[in-house]
Formats: structure tokens, sequence, C-alpha cells
């Protein structure tokens, strides 16, 4: 059975940014079908390219590269791949893991004519991961030890596409929450301390719920500490949202 998919259901099914899947399409790179209202669609070929798209970034592929490589045959992209691998081997060792990556998507390449809608998916989560180990890895490593996160990730990687969904869902229901309780201007409200058991229960689909309650507590208190989570939670809910948040969950210590 195909999919149809709005363009904020891609966005959370690959684990990238809608503004990421509007400058793919600018790109060349995917083209959904619009709906009579102008509305983008996404379907199982969609998302299949963003797969392919998503993998060949992974190895540090040009855009204009992929835009050139996508829609070639398969063993035109498997040339191409070592043409990049050759290339990516001669650079040195500091790019170890992109070579890695590169050999891994060759496998696929030479291995698979076409991939599943299921593979697609999986590939997306994965890159998922990748993105957020480079991101945010070296400091949640630091913080919480090689051991929680590889657990997270393997929880993260073992979820249904319903569990995932339901996830990704539960994680949009935090930032509406998150604007209902600032309009009470309360972090110890009804509200307010929703939005924290919405927020812990979004934490234990990660984490697991094995871990120590002040890790929960740092974990906040962080928030404020790191612009990333601020511009997170600030573009989510408005200016303050962040702090909002690390206060209502202050309050649920009382």
């Amino acid at each position: 059975m195909s999919m149809h998919m709005t363009i904020g259901q891609m966005a959370r099914e690959a684990g990238v940014s809608t503004r990421t899947l509007r400058h793919y399409e600018e790109q060349g790179l995917l083209a959904p079908q619009r709906t009579d209202a102008g509305y983008r669609v996404y379907g199982d070929a969609d998302a299949r390219q963003l797969a392919w798209v998503l993998a060949l970034r992974a190895c540090n592929v040009p855009l204009p590269t992929i835009r050139r490589l996508i829609n070639a045959p398969d063993e035109d992209l498997a040339s191409a791949l070592r043409a990049h691998l050759r290339s990516l081997e001669e650079q040195g060792t500091s790019l170890d893991a992109a070579i890695a990556r590169t050999r891994a998507a060759l496998a696929t390449v030479e291995r698979m004519e076409d991939m599943s809608t299921k593979d697609a998916f999986e590939m997306m989560k994965e890159q998922g991961l990748r993105d957020f180990e480079q991101e945010f890895g070296e400091e949640a490593r630091s913080l919480y030890g090689d051991e929680a996160i590889d657990a997270s990730n393997v929880r993260m990687m073992a979820l249904t596409k319903d569990e995932w969904d339901a996830k990704e869902l539960l994680e949009e229901s935090i930032k509406v929450q998150l604007r209902i309780a600032m309009a009470t201007d309360d972090p110890a409200s009804d509200a307010a301390q929703e939005l924290v058991r919405m927020h812990k229960r979004w934490i234990d689909l990660h984490w697991g719920e094995g871990y120590d309650p002040e890790q929960y507590f740092a974990l906040a208190e962080g928030y404020l500490a790191d612009p990333r989570f601020v511009k997170y939670y600030d573009s989510a809910a408005g200016e303050g949202a962040t702090e909002f948040l690390v206060k209502a969950v202050r309050a649920s210590r009382r």
C-alpha cells in the first residue's frame, strides 16, 4: 500500500527539518506532488529518493553531484561512489567516518536494485541518529556516558513505525502544551506541570525509565546554557519558552 505524507510528516520520519526538504526541492533533489490547494504530498518514491539523498550527504557528496546521480542507473551511481571513495581515501584518515559511510552506501547500491519503503525509513532513522551524534553527541556522551547514549540509540532504532510516529507526535504536542502553559504565566500551574509530565515521558522514551531523577533535572537546567536548546524551544513557542520550561521543571520538584 502506497503512503502519502505532508511535508511535516515526511520531515519527522526523516529526522530533518521542513526547511531542509524545501531546500532539497529547490535544488532539484525532490519533486513532491501538490494538492489542489498547493500543499506538498510525498509518496513512496519520494521517501526512497530522500533516503538516497541523506545517505549520499552522509558520505560528504556535494548537492550538485547528488542531483546528477539520483536518477542515474545503479551502475553509474556505484561508479560515482567508487570515485568518491578513492577521493576520500586520498584525503587521509581524518575522513575515516565519511569513508566508512561511503563504503556502506556503495555496498547497498551494489546489493540492491530498489530500496523498499521500510528500508528507506530505516535509513532515515539512522541518519537522524547520526545527525544527533554530530550535533550533540560529544556533549551528551561527556555528560551521561557512552553506555547511556548507546542504549538510547538502540532504543530508537528498535521503535516500530507506529512507536516512532507516537514519539514524534508527543514531541509536537509538547510544543503546543508549552504555549498553553506559558499563557498561565505560572510555572507551577496545572498546565505547566502537565507540560513537565509530557516532557519527561519524551525523555523516558530516549533514556528508558531506570535513570536517576536528578539526571532529568540536570538536563533541564542545562537547556538554558545551550543556545541550541534555547533556539529549539523559543522558536517553537516564543521568546522565553525555554526559561519557562526550566522553571516548570524546577517547580515540579517541590
